[in-house]
């Protein structure tokens, strides 16, 4: 598997190349959508992307949590974290990506 990390600049002037806006007008596109996806999320919203997959917010409760190394138990707040399940045709293509 490659270690390539794709970021909004690769995003960005994919953009640039699919759509034919100017690199900065692609940038300002690419910020604009992360930060609508961004902002629904804090806000609670699920944010479900056709074809790809759903991203949400879930609460999780306070808990005992258990330090590996020592044994000693800690407690573990109440917070929220983000999730993302991949659509079926996402699991798709990417297990079809592993059979070389």
């Amino acid at each position: 598997m490659s270690e390539k990390t794709l970021t909004r600049m690769d995003l960005s002037e994919a953009v640039f190349r699919e759509v034919g806006l100017s690199r900065n007008d692609s940038a300002q596109l690419v910020e604009s959508v992360l930060q609508h996806v961004s902002d629904a999320l804090v806000s609670g919203e699920n944010v479900k992307i056709s074809s790809f997959g759903t991203f949400s917010v879930r609460q999780k409760t306070a808990r005992v949590g258990r330090n590996p190394k020592t044994g000693e138990e800690v407690p573990i707040k109440p917070r929220r974290v983000l999730t993302f399940r991949p659509s079926h045709l996402m699991k798709d293509r990417v297990a079809a990506g592993n059979k070389r």
